[in-house]
């Protein structure tokens, strides 16, 4: 290092010696700017993190909501699917009642026109209810079904297997699976060893 490098060195020293400590301190403006910059700093802070709440407890609601309406869909379909039912419960004893009607003056002639009128309404009904989502059942020849038949009468016999319904006394109606009436049949059994005995 030369000489002259050297005095600047010493020079430079010397010189920041001689500076105010004054002079290094921050101006009362400088420090209620920061003042002012933190503080602003600090209120964006709390407003990001308030905002990001928000939107969360907005999210939240959204999806409540969301479920609350597929809740109340639901209920009102299902209720919807009972007061219809009742409709058709209401409606199948008048069925029954063209039933026997129709099966009354089955051979006579003079109430063939009667008896056309009573077959029109009768089918007219029968349409009804099937759009209404009923669905009749007249299971003869079927195995019996404790949850869709009642057995009203057990025929013993060979000629069918066991459990088989021979006769539909009454027949039965069923609504988006829920029976509404079961079918009132006769039954097939089997002769059990001891009737046979019996018989003999």
């Amino acid at each position: 290092m030369s000489d002259k490098e050297r005095k600047q060195e010493k020079a430079d020293v010397n010189a920041s010696k001689d500076v105010d400590s004054s002079e290094l301190e921050p101006s009362p403006e400088a420090k209620t700017v920061e003042a002012d910059s933190a503080k602003e700093n600090a209120e964006m802070a709390k407003l990001t993190a308030d905002l990001a709440e928000l939107k969360q407890t907005l999210l939240r609601r959204q999806a409540d909501f969301e479920n609350y309406r597929k809740r109340i869909e639901k209920e009102r379909f299902e209720d919807s699917k009972r007061a219809t039912a009742r409709v058709i419960e209401g409606l199948i004893p008048v069925i029954d009642g063209f039933e026997h009607a129709l099966a009354a003056h089955r051979d006579a002639e003079e109430y063939e026109s009667y008896r056309k009128g009573f077959e029109l309404i009768y089918k007219q009904l029968l349409d009804n209810i099937t759009k209404l989502g009923a669905q009749r059942m007249d299971p003869v020849g079927q195995p019996f079904d404790p949850n869709l038949h009642q057995a009203m009468d057990r025929t013993e016999t060979t000629e069918e297997k066991d459990g088989t319904i021979l006769q539909v006394f009454q027949p039965g109606y069923v609504f988006h699976g829920r029976v509404l009436r079961p079918a009132m049949v006769r039954v097939a059994v089997h002769p059990s060893p001891a009737s046979k005995e019996a018989v003999n």
